[in-house]
């Protein structure tokens, strides 16, 4: 198995509803996201996946849906706020938490067809998540087989 990684750093805000601490509040992280992708076999060039066209596609999509931008749940009512005064939030249907937005980063790293296999995000230098999928269910090239997740925290 060959192993790939990727470290894509951008800027967010968000806030947990319904979360009984400071984290309810509105706040932002310089975050980091670590894109792991993996294959049995490499590509004619001798590649899981060419560096600069990971960089290309995930940073594009990350620049235009989650770089400097409010992440909020979808029923949040800042959302209104935030959309009264012209700016823009990507909205979500869960708690914008690191675990979501973790997955969220595998979902679309995958939709964009790269081997996948897991992908953590930094909130602080000391503080992350990660999501990965059931290996039982995952597919021969890594990407996600089924819902079933392993979510760690530390």
């Amino acid at each position: 198995m060959y192993e790939i990684v990727k470290h894509i750093d951008f800027c967010f805000g968000h806030r947990l509803i319904d979360y009984q601490g400071k984290c309810n509040q509105p706040h932002g992280h310089n975050g980091r996201v670590e894109i792991r992708l993996a294959s049995d076999t490499l590509d004619e060039m001798g590649m899981v996946a060419d560096f600069r066209d990971v960089r290309h596609s995930i940073q594009a999509w990350i620049d235009e849906h989650l770089d400097h931008r409010m992440i909020l749940r979808r029923d949040d009512p800042l959302v209104e706020a935030i959309e009264a005064l012209g700016q823009h939030a990507y909205l979500i249907d869960d708690n914008p938490t690191t675990e979501n937005l973790a997955r969220l980063v595998y979902e679309q790293t995958a939709a964009l067809g790269f081997p996948v296999i897991a992908v953590t995000l930094w909130e602080t230098p000391d503080s992350h998540a990660t999501y990965a999928p059931d290996p039982v269910s995952a597919g021969a090239n890594g990407r996600r087989a089924s819902q079933e997740a392993s979510v760690a925290r530390s």
